[in-house]
């Protein structure tokens, strides 16, 4: 059992999928920082500054008027945080872009990469070895 445990370790799949794993892992922090960093100010210069974060409707409870989300949560009010979700649609949907653009350019560098070389066209160097050894055959015959 342990030695076919170390055939499925030592396969490609597995450990392409753990480097994968790995580097998304990185990649997340990197697209989490350009959207919240970068593209989320750009956002709310062009929209007003408008925060969807902080965006709820009380179901039940006693919440303060003009308080933000998270003291609402501290309350113990019933909450709908409908800015909230609409702020995570919004990050997956940038997120989303993003790697879809970033999967586009390693395409067509994968697909360049894979571009066949000009092949050489084939120039006759003369006769095989093997249609030597059928001319000799033939000429002892004749002899």
């Amino acid at each position: 059992m342990l030695q076919e445990f170390k055939d499925f370790i030592a396969k490609g799949n597995v450990m392409d999928m753990a480097v994968g794993i790995i580097v998304g892992a990185a990649f997340t922090a990197i697209v989490k920082s350009i959207v919240s960093d970068l593209l989320n100010p750009i956002i709310g210069l062009i929209i007003g500054g408008l925060d969807f974060s902080n965006m709820y409707v009380v179901l039940s409870g006693d919440v303060p008027a003009g308080s933000s989300l998270q003291s609402a949560r501290d309350a113990g009010a019933a909450i709908f945080a409908y800015g909230a979700f609409l702020t995570s649609v919004i990050n997956f949907l940038i997120i989303a872009f993003i790697v879809f653009l970033l999967v586009r350019m390693v395409n067509r560098i994968r697909k360049a990469a894979e571009k066949p070389q000009e092949v050489a066209p084939e120039v006759k160097t003369g006769p095989s070895q093997l249609d030597v050894l059928i001319d000799i055959r033939d000429a002892l015959k004749k002899e």
